[in-house]
């Protein structure tokens, strides 16, 4: 009997080790309540190195969500190359990046991203790059990017969905009214 609820209490024990925080719960249903809508962001950053982007309209779509998975496309002017993949990984949210060519196909500098770190609350998660991704980066020849930070928030009473990434010497931050939903994108590349 006692090696039973040994073996029990064991079993709850890693059970709820590997559920989400109700700060990630929060997080994930304040994206979830913005299925299928899409709005048009403006970067709020300073970098120079972004007035490409500045130049284009820019729309993200909450497009696909699912009870471990929500992908939001990043249009960027005609090119529908990124999605956000928010999903869970273990015992954590993750974050990666779907990166895809016009005909479908996977970008070389694709799937990059990482689990939340430990600074996290309802409205924002940040994911620190992981060991693949800082391998990637390598084998593609930006390792500048293998100290990326990527954050993302979502906080309604702003009416706000931001996006960040951070390393040393780069910043950039894009932000959308979820307040003003515009009229869906097309699919983004290699959508089903």
């Amino acid at each position: 009997m006692r090696r039973a609820t040994f073996l029990f209490l064991l079993a709850f024990l890693g059970s709820a080790c590997s559920q989400p925080t109700v700060e990630e719960s929060e997080f994930f249903s304040r994206l979830t309540a913005l299925c299928g809508q899409a709005f048009e962001g403006r970067i709020v950053s300073e970098d120079a190195a972004d007035d490409a982007w500045r130049a284009e309209r820019i729309v993200m779509h909450v497009r696909d969500c699912s009870q471990d998975e929500i992908r939001v496309p990043l249009h960027v002017g005609e090119d529908r190359s990124r999605t956000w993949v928010i999903h869970r990984e273990d015992d954590r949210l993750a974050l990666h990046h779907d990166h895809r060519h016009e005909d479908g196909s996977p970008d070389a500098v694709t799937w990059y991203g990482g689990t939340r770190d430990d600074r996290f609350s309802g409205s924002r998660l940040n994911f620190p790059a992981d060991a693949a991704t800082k391998t990637l980066f390598d084998a593609e020849g930006i390792p500048q990017s293998k100290e990326n930070v990527w954050a993302i928030e979502v906080r309604p009473s702003h009416t706000l969905f931001a996006y960040e990434m951070a390393r040393p010497n780069r910043f950039f931050r894009i932000e959308f009214d979820t307040s003003a939903p515009v009229d869906a994108p097309p699919a983004p590349w290699g959508a089903d």
